[in-house]
């Protein structure tokens, strides 16, 4: 599912990314652990196409995103990568509804089968009591359940997530944890996490550990 090699990246004199290699199999769970500073969000944004390497490619379901241009990179964002950040990101004001279905919207999908998605995913997500509220109305689980929604309404291929239990009490991150694995299982999603939850990492399929730019 993913192939990413020789991966460099620097910001002015600062060498984030040091020639990193990384591959993920298809429907597999990896989550990349490490101090603050050691490249793993830099990574992961230049997995889904938030970011570009200096050097290096990175391949993902066959597709070198070194071979696309901007609006086509957008387009392959949009329609096959899921997000989940740290702080949901959601826009206050919209409901939770409306939250999930904008990524639906803006690749210029049918408004009724967007809304209809969107119920069955928050219904899914026991959520159903909660469409019509906005961020400031909801919990932290249950924002972060949203963030769940809005970055599988586009039928991804990929989720990448950020930090996902950083922002949640115990009760909620062990509810995530759960999450994860049940939507792996529900949807064949690949999942790659970037946390430093050593219970997250430990559950999962996979365990990279990043130092200093690179994996070690």
């Amino acid at each position: 599912m993913i192939q990413a090699t020789n991966i460099k990246k620097s910001f002015g004199t600062l060498e984030v990314l040091k020639g990193v290699d990384l591959q993920v199999a298809k429907g597999e769970i990896v989550s990349i652990v490490g101090p603050s500073g050691a490249g793993k969000t830099t990574l992961l944004q230049i997995l889904g196409t938030l970011d570009k390497p200096n050097n290096g490619t990175v391949q993902v379901d066959g597709i070198d995103f070194s071979k696309l241009g901007e609006k086509d990179l957008a387009k392959f964002r949009n329609q096959h990568i899921g997000f989940i950040f740290q702080f949901h990101q959601l826009l206050p004001e919209f409901t939770a509804l409306e939250n999930v279905m904008l990524p639906a919207f803006i690749a210029k999908k049918d408004a009724k089968e967007v809304t209809q998605r969107a119920k069955e995913l928050l219904n899914y997500l026991q959520l159903s009591d909660r469409m019509e509220h906005k961020p400031s109305e909801l919990s932290g689980g249950e924002k972060q359940r949203v963030a769940v929604a809005r970055a599988l309404i586009n039928n991804p291929l990929l989720i990448l997530a950020d930090e996902p239990s950083g922002s949640l009490d115990s009760k909620n991150k062990e509810e995530l944890h759960k999450l994860l694995f049940d939507l792996r299982a529900k949807f064949g999603l690949t999942i790659v996490i970037v946390t430093h939850d050593k219970e997250l990492a430990a559950l999962s399929d996979r365990v990279i550990e990043m130092r200093d730019g690179q994996i070690v």
